[in-house]
């Protein structure tokens, strides 16, 4: 694995550049026989880009297991585009740069695979250049109930900041995906997990969440620190809809700041530049979550659903 600056940056700050490099050796360009197999089960995958304004952004495609699937030893091929109201839309008819990662709630599983893709079909077939797995943590055990979903023509709404039930609804997120590319425009897609108020919001505009202890190799903060565009996706599990937020983050090294909040390295502060909310965008329907024992506390949860 060869670092980039800003990951490198970030690494050597935070005193962990030995540990990055142990787990950089994980990192391949070829998918695996067992990685090809898990994205064959998956009925969803996160995808990240920018878009042709340069927005970053982080998307979600969904088809019935098998959808998303190894056509190589370095290719996947992904049977879906996003629909015309998805940010990424205009960006992924043509050749991008992404970041994908594909996750597996229910047995706390989880893939990324950055390249290069293009339009293929009826949908999208990407050249990998990183392959690799994450640890289980901060992942809450969800299982799906329907992957049909209720019958609806999605409609984005748009803004440039948070309504009050969008706040109230990121407040209560236990999950969020986030998007990010470095100065030279190669995209990664990533999980953020915690329990519900991980999240704060500090205003309409402003977004802020801890940066728990990972796998050292700070793919997310190291392209923040080469290029402060990033992409935030709330998905709501019950309903299918799909918040979408973009704008510009930076990392927060302040001991005193950062050790107000438990379990966090450093905190990210996201200003908000655009929003898109579409309701009932995606078909499937997942139970309430089982949290990962991982998840540091946060304040006084007032959720009583089990841990496991």
């Amino acid at each position: 694995m060869t670092w980039h600056r800003g990951e490198r940056a970030v690494q050597v700050r935070a005193g962990l550049a030995d540990q990055a490099d142990h787990g950089g050796r994980a990192v391949r360009a070829q998918i695996p026989v067992v990685a090809a197999a898990f994205l064959a089960e998956q009925p969803m995958i996160v995808i990240g880009a920018a878009d042709e304004a340069g927005h970053v952004w982080a998307s979600l495609l969904t088809g019935p297991p098998g959808f998303v699937h190894a056509a190589g030893p370095a290719t996947v091929r992904v049977a879906a585009r996003p629909e015309p109201w998805d940010p990424l839309a205009g960006a992924l008819g043509d050749a991008a740069t992404v970041g994908t990662i594909a996750i597996d709630p229910a047995r706390r599983r989880r893939m990324r695979v950055n390249g290069v893709s293009v339009p293929d079909a009826d949908g999208l077939r990407i050249t990998a250049d990183q392959v690799y797995a994450n640890c289980p943590k901060y992942i809450q055990r969800r299982h799906l109930l329907d992957a049909r979903g209720e019958a609806a023509r999605p409609t984005a709404v748009h803004g440039s900041e948070l309504t009050p039930d969008q706040r109230r609804r990121i407040s209560a997120a236990d999950t969020f995906f986030v998007a990010t590319a470095d100065d030279q425009g190669h995209a990664d897609a990533s999980h953020r997990g915690g329990d519900p108020g991980f999240v704060q919001v500090l205003s309409p505009t402003r977004l802020r969440w801890p940066d728990y202890v990972g796998n050292a190799m700070f793919m997310t903060l190291g392209n923040l620190d080469v290029n402060p565009a990033a992409g935030l996706l709330f998905p709501d599990f019950t309903t299918g809809t799909l918040l979408y937020v973009s704008g510009t983050a930076r990392t927060e090294w302040d001991p005193e700041r950062v050790a107000a909040t438990s379990g966090a390295q450093r905190l990210v502060d996201l200003a908000v530049t655009d929003v898109i909310e579409v309701a009932a965008a995606v078909p499937l329907r997942w139970g309430d979550p089982e949290f990962s024992r991982a998840n540091p506390p946060v304040g006084t949860v007032s959720a009583t659903l089990p841990r496991g």
